[in-house]
């Protein structure tokens, strides 16, 4: 792998980047981190693994890299800058993924692609934040559903969606539709049922003070006003929206990618 041709790719998107070769093979890490001079890419990768950029797109600040394990499936990487931070998102699938575009748009839920097709979006039309079809804020994705008619019983106000770490995004106003109950804390980012919390808290009683939130998980999820989170900018939702997150956690590869949000 060529480390200086990785910076020079990097340096190409207006990123800069920091990459070591590791003697340990199979290893792979993607971040972004931040020191003095503001962020960077940290790229960590074993000396059997051939790391390369294999779309660039300046005028996007965006890029592509494939990491090539001769023993193990190609990993995909989209790296890039939205709105105020720069981004690493690990891409689902291998089919038809040649560069950035494709990559963007394999990031995106069935029910956004099907938007984007019913209305007949342009490619230009695709790539932007906001269009007829949705509008994304980070991973979220907010798809108009205007014949949708919600019980204002089962609304909830300044409510957080969060994929299950990180900073979670503020809705004004949203409703969850069907799914399961699950008890989350930082001991449990992803949820436990009902059962499953009370077998923890009878091997561990301590547990119990960790902070449990009751959440939904696999709802139909509903939100209008506005929504909220510090890394970006607050957007506005008129009517009824379906809520969608990306689809990075169907990406095996996303094993090597630190968590950011």
């Amino acid at each position: 792998m060529d480390g200086n041709q990785i910076l020079r790719d990097f340096a190409r998107i207006g990123a800069r980047a920091v990459v070591e070769v590791s003697p340990l093979a199979g290893q792979l890490r993607l971040d972004v981190r931040s020191d003095n001079k503001g962020e960077y890419f940290d790229v960590r990768v074993g000396n059997d693994i051939a790391v390369r950029a294999v779309d660039i797109k300046p005028g996007m600040r965006h890029l592509l890299l494939l990491a090539d394990n001769r023993d193990a499936p190609k990993d995909r990487f989209l790296c890039g800058h939205d709105e105020r931070h720069w981004f690493v998102a690990a891409v689902p699938g291998d089919r038809g993924i040649s560069g950035v575009r494709t990559a963007m748009e394999a990031l995106k839920p069935e029910a956004v692609r099907e938007a984007q097709a019913r209305l007949g979006l342009r490619n230009a039309a695709q790539l932007r934040r906001k269009n007829r079809a949705f509008i994304r804020q980070g991973e979220w994705f907010f798809v108009p559903a205007p014949e949708v008619v919600i019980d204002p019983d089962v609304v909830l106000r300044n409510e957080p969606i969060s994929r299950g770490r990180g900073k979670p995004h503020m809705v004004e106003r949203l409703a969850r539709i069907g799914g399961e109950p699950v008890y989350v804390s930082h001991r449990a980012p992803n949820g436990l049922t009902r059962d499953q919390y009370t077998s923890l808290i009878a091997r561990n009683p301590r547990a119990r003070n960790s902070n449990w939130r009751i959440m939904v998980r696999n709802a139909v999820v509903y939100a209008t006003g506005r929504v909220r989170h510090p890394d970006h900018a607050t957007i506005l939702l008129n009517g009824w929206h379906r809520v969608e997150m990306n689809t990075e956690s169907r990406a095996p590869s996303m094993r090597h990618v630190a968590f950011l949000d």
